[in-house]
């Protein structure tokens, strides 16, 4: 079985995962955009992302912009949860999710371990996790 998280974006789906694909050191793969097909989008979303996926060393999730007929609400529905071995990678990634975004709980040592969650630029949350 594989589980994995489909984000939806509300046309900056590339700008997203060009931003999380240097964070993690991962590739855009699987790259599909509306431009070819038989879908009612405007000419001028034809060109963004109706499929892609973000593949790299411990990182696999699934990504589109919904197409402008399907409103996109900010919730708490879906949570990233990245766990790191060392504190000062953990730490780094926190810090470069939550730059632009929103800290809900700052990074800091818990009962089990160091953890902080924040919502990024793109409304998307984090749980970002280190055991050291």
């Amino acid at each position: 079985m594989k589980v994995q998280s489909y984000l939806a974006f509300d046309g900056n789906c590339q700008e997203a995962l060009n931003f999380y694909g240097e964070l993690f050191d991962a590739k855009v793969e699987n790259r599909i955009t509306y431009e070819d097909k038989k879908i009612d989008v405007p000419s001028s979303y034809r060109k963004k992302l109706q499929h892609a996926e973000l593949k790299g060393k411990g990182v696999n999730f699934m990504a589109y912009d919904a197409a402008p007929d399907t409103p996109i609400n900010s919730g708490n529905q879906v949570h990233m949860s990245v766990d790191f071995n060392q504190k000062e990678e953990a730490k780094s990634v926190f810090e470069n999710l939550s730059k632009n975004g929103v800290v809900h709980h700052e990074f800091r040592e818990r009962e089990w371990g160091f953890f902080g969650r924040c919502t990024d630029e793109f409304g998307i949350n984090w749980m970002v996790n280190a055991k050291n």
